[in-house]
């Protein structure tokens, strides 16, 4: 699924799309998951991961909201066999140039209709950086992303820009003047597509304005040979290998 051209594009531009990794079939039944457990867990408290920048820079995410799982795969095996799927992890080693693979987090998001929330621009870097700059993220979509539904919009080649400076009131992100959401080329997605991106690609979303839900599941993965600049964003699974090995398991203690 993953051909020459797109992984020309990729360390060209920073991100790359593939069309069509998982089937509608199998798209369906993960976005069924992903709204049974957002209904699981709004029960339960807030699940509501609204930026407060988002809030500061776009006057509609004034009312907006997203809904938001960190680590879903502990919530439901169907997100446990999607981050070992081989045509997911062969697809991200063949982006980073690596045999090994390596889980850093998941994240669900579903942006509601009408009032999803939007994303400022960003890099995932400055959350979690790392000595190498190996770390990539795929978004899966489980139903279509149009430009109306807020889809993923991104800065190509900003990831040689290397880590720039954020903001970090409400949020990590970038000079809202100097980079509006509204500017960023986006990339539609239909339901079973995944877009992979550098961590260092200035990415963001806007505001949800259709009648459907736009429902996503985020991975973020590594080399496992990529040392974490500083010890944060630490989480429960974080270190899972999904393709390949750790090479760095007996210098850290692991076995």
């Amino acid at each position: 699924m993953v051909n020459p051209e797109s992984i020309r594009q990729f360390r060209d531009e920073g991100y790359a799309l593939v069309q069509g990794l998982l089937s509608p079939g199998e798209a369906a039944a993960l976005r069924a998951e992903c709204h049974d457990l957002a209904n699981r867990l709004s029960r339960t408290g807030n699940i509501d991961a609204t930026w407060g920048s988002a809030r500061a820079a776009v006057q509609e995410a004034q009312q907006t909201q997203i809904l938001h799982c960190h680590n879903a795969q502990f919530y439901s095996a169907a997100f446990s066999k999607l981050i070992v799927d081989p045509r997911f992890t062969d697809a991200c080693a063949a982006f980073m140039g690596t045999e090994n693979v390596q889980l850093h987090h998941t994240k669900m998001f579903i942006k509601p209709p009408e009032k999803g929330s939007p994303f400022p621009m960003h890099q995932d870097a400055p959350y979690f950086p790392h000595d190498r700059h190996s770390m990539i993220a795929a978004i899966f979509h489980f139903d279509d992303a149009p430009l109306e539904k807020g889809c993923l919009r991104v800065v190509p080649g900003s990831h040689k820009l290397g880590m720039l400076e954020h903001d970090s009131e409400g949020g990590w992100h970038l000079p809202f003047e100097k980079y509006p959401i509204e500017d960023a080329t986006p990339i539609p997605a239909k339901a079973g597509d995944a877009i992979f991106f550098s961590y260092l690609t200035i990415h963001g979303s806007g505001v949800n304005t259709s009648s459907e839900a736009r429902t996503t599941v985020l991975v973020q993965v590594r080399d496992p040979e990529d040392p974490p600049t500083i010890q944060t964003h630490l989480s429960r699974g974080q270190g899972m290998m999904l393709r390949g090995i750790d090479p760095t398991a007996v210098v850290r203690g692991l076995d």
